[in-house]
């Protein structure tokens, strides 16, 4: 299930984002607790309620009742979060959160999504049909590729 974050997932949306940063960004962080904690230092309950209380687009997929993925995106075209939980890798659930968020820009009437991929999420983005745009960011000493996508409606 997919569904609109509120105030009251605040808890499993931070469990959700510091997990997979933590256990599955290893090769974007290298197991440094400097740039780990430098990177889910915003990721806690309080500043997540914060965003949705301020209008951030943030998504939650359940699998059986279990936060399993986060997303983000911005009117504007930008998704700016996709994050799986370790125990839900390879149930397509990440892939499915992508393809909501994509309808969601398009709702929006983006033709064109845009985000920045760590080195960990590259492959799973270029596999669903994003490429790198040669720009490049630095990020809690995380490197960012940036990548774009065009946007059409699915049958």
């Amino acid at each position: 299930m997919l569904r609109r974050a509120t105030v009251f997932d605040e808890f499993d949306l931070s469990r959700v984002l510091v997990r997979s940063i933590t256990e599955l960004c290893t090769a974007d962080h290298q197991d440094d607790p400097k740039v780990i904690a430098q990177w889910v230092a915003n990721k806690d309950p309080e500043t997540i309620r914060g965003w949705i209380r301020n209008g951030a687009q943030i998504w939650l997929a359940e699998k059986n009742g279990q936060p399993a993925a986060v997303g983000g995106l911005t009117e504007a075209g930008e998704i700016t979060l996709l994050y799986i939980d370790p125990d839900h890798i390879g149930w397509g659930i990440g892939g499915a959160l992508l393809k909501a968020l994509e309808q969601e820009l398009i709702a929006f009437g983006c033709t064109e999504g845009q985000l920045e991929a760590t080195q960990t999420a590259q492959g799973f983005y270029a596999r669903h049909g994003w490429e790198t745009t040669g720009g490049c960011s630095q990020r809690n000493d995380v490197s960012c590729l940036s990548m774009r996508k065009s946007l059409h409606l699915q049958d």
